[in-house]
């Protein structure tokens, strides 16, 4: 027997009549540029940002240069895009991870350009970028040195398939001297600008945090607000078409190159890994982590079996989903941030993939924009993903959750459709940010991921992003 009525079939129908949508500005995001106190920055890193012209404006930002000036090794690890297209820049900073045993002092990066889907020519522009960059610190000395390693992994974002200006870019890595890096916050953020696209602000944090009775420091960037759906994975890990999300983190404790590694692995998954603007996956995605000891004194480095390694991991985690949500904020065209909460999972990974299948689905994210509580949309998203545990419908709750604070809304409840207040859900939805809770009734695992919605604004940027 059909326990379902007419009038929830019609909410459930992708098809059902709406007054026609009008078009709204995407609201100020000028107030997620913040200015950071130069006191939270982690100690032992000088950086800067600079224009060499792969950028016709001649104001605008488009090399990052990051070295760690610290006198103790600086540990690395990263997460890497795992679409079959890598770009060159990732495949030559998996070689310099994998040569350098995870130790490396610099990070070069340029915006304008992905050098993606370019070749043997990608391959050696990338690996410019890296010796000019190299060339910058000081010689290793022979205890350190590693047989045909080097200290600079290199990160690009831009067009695809088009090759760099490569000696416009060597001539900027080239002119710099110590004078023209700092490690203020002006520093910081000409770095941070540097790495943008069509991003609407700089994506700067720094925070302190204490271990083992010690203070530390952490700060990181990162840019991104369209062909964000990242999947990254580490380099040894092998994986399952213009803007890019890229970041990088660096703190002043001391943790070897395993742990960090391990640590960033464990992080990603519950940050970047977690966030949706568009469902596309970039060729170029990168995160990498430094961490330089300045601030450790005679601390050795932690360790993977350490006491003190899950409040770190905890931290970085913590750190970078701070980082990844501000891609989402910035999303390209973006008027909501939404919070997508699955709860009641066999499995972190159940919970993980229903959230992010409710966060791409183009028929949620339309409606979100248009702020119609068509959670008809929310399940047959959720239905559609194999579980380790088939779904039971009457398990399954749904309830939309204001951020302000006021009263949340149930529309289903162990599989019954509520008598819906189509006033508050407007209200919920017509706010800027606001949670989607679904909890499936199968288990006690969740996973959280945050998206936005469609606007006709994506549309127009996307339609003529190379123009």
């Amino acid at each position: 027997m059909n326990r379902v009525g007419p009038s929830v079939w019609r909410r459930f129908s992708s098809t059902s009549s709406s007054p026609t949508i009008v078009a709204k500005p995407a609201p100020s995001k000028a107030r997620h540029h913040v200015q950071i106190p130069d006191a939270s920055f982690p100690l032992g890193y000088s950086l800067t940002g600079v224009h060499c012209g792969v950028k016709k404006n001649p104001s605008v930002l488009d090399l990052t240069v990051i070295l760690s000036t610290s006198s103790k090794p600086t540990s690395a690890a990263a997460c890497f895009t795992r679409n079959a297209f890598l770009a060159a820049p990732v495949l030559v900073s998996q070689d310099v991870l994998e040569k350098s045993a995870g130790h490396v002092r610099a990070i070069v990066t340029n915006s304008g350009c992905a050098n993606a889907v370019t070749g043997k020519q990608g391959l050696e522009d990338a690996w410019a970028m890296v010796k000019a960059t190299d060339a910058l610190l000081p010689k290793r000395t022979q205890s350190e040195s590693v047989k045909d390693s080097h200290d600079t992994v290199v990160m690009s974002t831009g067009v695809i398939g088009q090759n760099l200006p490569i000696s416009k870019i060597l001539s900027g890595i080239s002119s710099l001297v110590p004078s023209s890096l700092g490690s203020d916050f002006a520093a910081w953020e000409r770095a941070a600008k540097a790495f943008m696209t069509t991003d609407t602000f700089p994506k700067l944090r720094a925070r302190t945090f204490s271990l083992g009775g010690q203070t530390f420091r952490m700060a990181g960037m990162d840019k991104g607000a369209g062909m964000i759906h990242p999947n990254m994975g580490p380099p040894t890990n092998p994986g399952q078409l213009h803007a890019t999300l890229l970041g990088c983190i660096l703190t002043d404790a001391a943790v070897s190159p395993q742990a960090l590694q391990s640590a960033l692995t464990y992080a990603v998954e519950r940050s970047f890994n977690s966030i949706s603007v568009d469902g596309e996956m970039s060729t170029n995605d990168t995160i990498v982590v430094l961490a330089n000891g300045a601030a450790a004194g005679e601390t050795k480095e932690i360790e993977e079996h350490d006491p003190l390694f899950p409040a770190f991991r905890k931290e970085l985690t913590s750190f970078a989903a701070e980082l990844a949500q501000l891609v989402v904020r910035d999303g390209e065209g973006a008027t909501k941030f939404v919070t997508v909460s699955v709860e009641g999972a066999p499995t972190f990974t159940d919970a993980h993939r229903v959230a992010s299948k409710i966060s791409t689905s183009a028929l949620v994210k339309t409606a979100l924009y248009g702020e119609d509580a068509n959670w008809g949309r929310i399940l047959a998203a959720t239905g559609s993903v194999p579980l380790s545990t088939p779904i039971d419908p009457y398990r399954v709750n749904v309830t939309f959750v204001p951020a302000d604070g006021t009263t949340p809304l149930p529309v289903l409840v162990r599989g019954e459709p509520e008598l819906v207040d189509e006033v508050r859900a407007k209200e919920i939805l017509s706010q800027e940010d606001f949670e989607i809770k679904v909890d499936l009734g199968l288990g006690s695992e969740s996973a959280q991921y945050w998206t936005c919605d469609f606007s006709y604004e994506y549309v127009r940027i996307n339609g003529d992003y190379r123009s």
